[in-house]
């Protein structure tokens, strides 16, 4: 993880992508994360004019443990609807001033 929490994912196609890390939990065994593409903790809030909020992309994804043969992690994008509904209510309550809305 670098400097902020940010950290970079590799999609198959090579391409990279720079993230967030909101929060990290652990449930049912499993490892999640969940990131945003913008910089919460950055003074100044998200650089909208006048106060403004405006909506970070948010991403929950999930340690690939079938991926043991790489030195770096793998992590899947939860898109189960119902998964994401149970964990999306878990990180509203770890973190405190979300909102995640699908």
């Amino acid at each position: 993880m670098g400097k902020n929490g940010e950290i970079v994912l590799t999609a198959e196609d090579g391409s990279e992508e720079a993230f967030f890390v909101v929060e990290k939990a652990e449930i049912a065994g499993r490892e999640y994360l969940l990131v945003t593409d913008q910089d919460l903790g950055e003074a100044g809030g998200t650089g909208q004019a006048g106060g403004e909020e405006a909506e970070a992309q948010a991403l929950i994804l999930r340690v690939n443990d079938d991926d043991t043969e790489n030195e770096t992690l793998a992590y899947d994008v939860v898109e189960d609807e119902k998964e994401l509904m149970i964990l999306s209510k878990y990180f509203e309550e770890l973190v405190d001033d979300i909102d995640l809305s699908m």
